[in-house]
Order: C-alpha cells, then structure tokens, then sequence
C-alpha cells in the first residue's frame, strides 16, 4: 500500500551539508535549531500544552538522500565503515522510505517557531512529525545496543591557527554558540570511521552556519606520552 505524507514544517540548522554533522541527536550533538511551521498549521492550536515537555521526538525526512535509493545491508560508521549489517539493524540514511527520527531538547515556543537543541539535522530539513519524550515509556533499562552500546569515545583535541582568530570572532558575533558548536564538531572526527584515530595530510572541509572551515588531522607532536592525533584549523572563510 502507498501512503501519501505532507511536511509540517521546516527546521533551520547550523548544517548545510551532511558531512560533520553529528551522527546522533541529543546524546552528541549541541546544536540548535528553528523549527518553521507550514501555513496549514493551525500552531498556537497544535503546540498547545507542549512547553510542558522537556525533550520531543522529531520524524523528519532525510531529503538529501532521497535520490540515492535504499540499500538493503549499510555499513555502520561503529564498526568502522568496514563491516555490512542489514539496513534495519542501522540508522543509515539508505532506508526503503527516508525517514528519520531525532530526540531534542525542547527549548521552547516563541514567535510562532519551535526552538530546540541537539540536531543532527541539514538546515531545511522536512518535519514530518513531533511527538513529546516520555521517560516511563521510552527508557528501557534492561535495552541492549548490540555494536552502539556506548557512547562514541573518539574526542580529539581541536587546535587554531594564528591566522583565524579574526575570522572566528567576526562569526562568534553573528552566532553566539559558533566556537562551542565548532570544536564539538570537530572534536568527534567527523571524519570516515576507518580514518579516525590517525593522522592524514588531506585538508577536509566543513560548512558551518555561513561558513567553510579548513582543517587537518595532525599527529600530536606536542604530547609524547599520548599518540592520539589532533585537529588544525588552518582556515576559515566567510560565505556571503
């Protein structure tokens, strides 16, 4: 059977491409995001009683994936983008239909707009849904993760070059969150999973609010008791 969905709303994020965002919602992402209502949203009528509710689910649409069709086995970023596993044992993107679901942090209703916090979202994105967290019904204390039992625990350290402070407070004045909202991208190596932990010489790039950031993954030459390698920004430009 077909069923026919209609979006409800748009939702304005710091991300306007998929790579760097944080592969999960509010258990590693600290971003925040403006939820748009469509007009055939009555709003005050629909979000009524919604302030009572500290975190909310998100049915979105993964719109920029759509033209790449579903797969049936994925390879999970947690095992290293080495192994396959069954599409429906994943969060990919590649699902049969292209939804996705976020936990946020509600942060309130004000002009007409939903304020939340912890997406993992492209700007833009097509809400299909919202519906309240309830803790008695969704915690399961006795739940397992398989391969994702833990939170991710790669969190390198994200150095600056001279040359980007000015840049980086320019920006900083426009979105107040900007640096934090960096370094905890960078910090998680948004990198491919079979990549992470070491350095390269490649130069990645990554669209933050209006923003291109450049940067690299060194090895630590500055800490002979840890090999872990770290992050240089080495350039920030301003997108008009």
């Amino acid at each position: 059977m077909q069923y026919q969905m209609q979006a409800i709303a748009n939702i304005q994020t710091p991300f306007s491409q998929k790579f760097a965002i944080p592969r999960q919602g509010n258990g590693l992402s600290i971003a925040k995001g403006k939820i748009k209502f469509l007009p055939h949203i009555d709003v005050m009528q629909a979000l009524d009683g919604i302030d009572a509710f500290s975190h909310l689910w998100i049915l979105f649409v993964f719109h920029d994936n759509l033209a790449q069709g579903y797969k049936s086995k994925v390879r999970p970023p947690r095992l290293g983008g080495n192994k396959k596993m069954g599409v429906f044992a994943t969060r990919s993107t590649f699902r049969p239909n292209a939804i996705g679901m976020s936990l946020v942090k509600n942060l309130g209703f004000e002009d007409k707009e939903l304020h939340v916090s912890g997406v993992d979202l492209l700007n833009n994105t097509p809400i299909l849904d919202i519906k309240p967290y309830l803790p008695y019904a969704d915690i399961e204390n006795t739940a397992q993760a398989g391969y994702a039992e833990e939170k991710p625990t790669t969190s390198l350290k994200v150095n600056f070059a001279d040359s980007v402070y000015d840049t980086l407070d320019r920006l900083s004045t426009q979105h107040a969150d900007y640096l934090p909202l960096l370094v905890s991208v960078l910090e998680q190596d948004p990198r491919p999973a079979y990549k992470q932990q070491q350095a390269d010489n490649k130069v990645y790039h990554l669209a933050l609010y209006n923003s291109d950031v450049h940067w690299q993954v060194l090895a630590n030459q500055n800490n002979s008791n840890s090999q872990a390698p770290s992050i240089l920004v080495t350039n920030i430009k301003i997108i008009k």
